[in-house]
């Protein structure tokens, strides 16, 4: 089985450093025709709802992450430097759809 999803030791000293909560979750991004693609995105806090979430302690961190990115094979891992790093997934596919409509 794999695992929730993997977090580098970087990325869960920056995630305690912000208040040792993160939320990875789907996000829609439009295109300029119409299109419109959904990434995973991870935010230093906790969801406003959290019913749609799995919550887990791991790493010395909670991670609130939506059931359809947990065990995908995902990392949490950051970039950048000093005051501007920032928390990124890495090894998620852009999924087509927005999240409110439905696919066939």
């Amino acid at each position: 089985m794999n695992p929730i999803i993997d977090i580098e030791e970087t990325a869960a000293a920056f995630i305690k450093q912000q208040g040792g909560v993160v939320t990875v979750r789907c996000s829609p991004r439009h295109g300029c025709c119409g299109g419109t693609s959904r990434i995973a995105i991870a935010e230093t806090h906790a969801p406003d709802d959290t019913s749609a979430f799995e919550s887990h302690f791991l790493e010395g961190v909670w991670l609130w992450v939506d059931p359809e990115l947990a065990r995908q094979g995902l990392r949490l891992r950051v970039e950048g430097w000093w005051k501007l790093q920032r928390l990124f997934v890495d090894g998620a596919p852009l999924r087509a759809g927005h999240q409110d409509t439905p696919t066939p």
